[in-house]
């Protein structure tokens, strides 16, 4: 897909699968009204995004 929305939440760390079932879910605690701004506005930023860097912690190590 090219929307823009799908491809930043795939880059959040709150954007788990589920192995037994492969199904893609977020973690974040959104609400009714988050969830209908996200999906309803292209230009609509989630709160909760966190950039998913599993580096970050090796960096704070050195």
């Amino acid at each position: 897909m090219s929307d823009n929305r799908f491809s930043s939440c795939e880059n959040c760390s709150h954007y788990l699968i589920d192995t037994e079932s492969d199904v893609f879910f977020c973690d974040a605690a959104l609400d009714e009204d988050d969830v209908a701004r996200l999906m309803g506005s292209t230009s609509y930023k989630c709160p909760y995004f966190d950039f998913y860097d599993e580096y970050k912690i090796v960096r704070k190590q050195i």
